[in-house]
């Protein structure tokens, strides 16, 4: 099956530590890389995790607080030392052109790529932000202290495969593999309707990633999330500091696992952990009591789906 694979850069939240990167991961779409939030070091964590800077040409931004996008000064630059040539797509909330603009203008005079920046409305509907011919991300209302979003990374539906065999022993010409990939069936010359189920096998059904950033938890984002394959959410906090969850407008673990049963995920990954945990598989433990499929994120741990 071709990659549909998360790579975590960072899981750590607003307070650095030495344990943890801030928040970012890389999702890998047949190749394609998709940044998601930019914490610091974001461009080290990248090269730890033998990825290739090539291969990224867009990076989703799900709110303006430091630890999701300081990482962007030093990503960009980097990749302006490289010779870069490809344009850099940045899909944000409103606000970030007009920080980031003037500092390049000044640090990289003389850039070797276009950075073009692609802004949407956090407090609106689901917005479809980006869709190419295999994937399509649109984007999850959440709410935190500053206007945010998460984001829903959804392959497209792929064509059946041909069964060879059966296409040899009906004689169906090349021009019409297509057709037959997309569901139609084959008439022969002689007028024989050849079902497709007989020349086809379907596809693996297409995949579907959740990330869920800062936010207090919002039992209604279930129905958006219903069945994804894997439900990144953000467990700040364990129940010992659900006050503190509320003030800051974060989630506890036992939140986090609550929606991803309600939303019948088929796994669930917890991160963005507080500095104050030492030991964040008290957080797990917590999540695993609500629902057992979960995962704690670390830095370069990778997910397949």
């Amino acid at each position: 099956m071709e990659k549909f694979d998360l790579h975590i850069l960072g899981c750590g939240s607003a307070l650095p530590t030495t344990r943890h990167f801030s928040t970012s991961q890389v999702l890998n779409v047949r190749e394609k890389l998709f940044m998601i939030d930019c914490g610091e070091g974001a461009q080290l964590q990248f090269r730890k995790a033998r990825l290739k800077f090539s291969r990224l040409n867009h990076i989703f931004i799900s709110h303006l607080h430091g630890d999701h996008c300081f990482g962007l000064w030093g990503l960009i630059s980097t990749l302006n030392l490289l010779g870069r040539t490809a344009e850099l797509h940045i899909h944000s909330p409103h606000g970030l052109e007009d920080l980031l603009t003037p500092t390049l203008a000044f640090f990289n005079r003389q850039m070797t790529y276009r950075v073009l920046f692609h802004e949407f409305d956090t407090a609106a509907a689901p917005q479809l932000i980006y869709e190419d011919r295999s994937l399509t991300v649109t984007t999850l209302p959440l709410q935190h202290r500053i206007p945010c979003c998460g984001f829903l990374f959804a392959e497209k539906p792929r064509p059946n495969h041909i069964v060879r065999e059966m296409v040899d022993f009906y004689g169906v010409p090349v021009c019409e593999l297509n057709r037959i990939k997309n569901g139609a069936d084959y008439v022969t010359p002689e007028g024989q309707v050849v079902p497709n189920r007989l020349l086809t096998t379907p596809a693996a059904p297409p995949r579907r990633y959740a990330y869920c950033s800062d936010t207090m938890c919002l039992p209604g984002l279930a129905e958006m999330l219903k069945g994804v394959d894997l439900l990144f959410h953000e467990a700040t906090f364990g129940e010992d500091n659900a006050q503190r969850a509320r003030e800051t407008y974060h989630t506890t673990a036992s939140q986090a696992a609550t929606l991803a049963r309600d939303a019948e995920v088929k796994q669930l990954l917890i991160g963005h952990f507080s500095a104050r945990y030492e030991d964040e598989s008290v957080l797990l433990q917590e999540a695993q009591a609500v629902f057992p499929r979960t995962l704690l994120a670390r830095e370069m741990l990778r997910v397949s789906l």
